[in-house]
């Protein structure tokens, strides 16, 4: 792979889920100093790597499903997304070793997969 592939990277966390049930049992002068915290840190992530973010994206708002069905509201895990270039799906994945989303935030995990090409008819 050339360094011109693009990577979507979401990142993921539960509104329910023990990291956030401890984040908002924090006192709240001690959640607002890591929330300063976090955004510094992820201030110096895109800074450190702005060089290969193609689409700096950001966080999500609630999902509505469309299927064959209608419209529904849903929930699921996904609370943002950026979009890397990397020469591979690893070297993309080592991007987001350490995240603030989950190393200072609550949130659980940052999924990195290929954005790949549509196929040509």
């Amino acid at each position: 792979m050339s360094a011109e592939h693009k990577f979507l990277a979401v990142y993921l966390g539960s509104m329910s889920g023990e990291k956030m049930k401890a984040w908002h049992a924090m006192p709240e002068a001690e959640r607002k100093a890591r929330e300063r915290e976090g955004m510094a840190a992820w201030h110096r992530w895109v800074e450190k790597h702005k060089d290969v973010i193609v689409e700096m994206g950001g966080p999500l708002g609630k999902t509505r499903k469309i299927d064959a069905n209608g419209i529904a509201e849903v929930s699921n895990a996904l609370t943002g997304f950026t979009v890397v270039r990397a020469a591979s799906q690893e070297a993309a994945a080592k991007l987001f070793e350490n995240h603030p989303h989950f190393a200072i935030f609550p949130g659980e995990a940052v999924e990195v997969m290929p954005v790949l090409a549509i196929p040509q008819m």
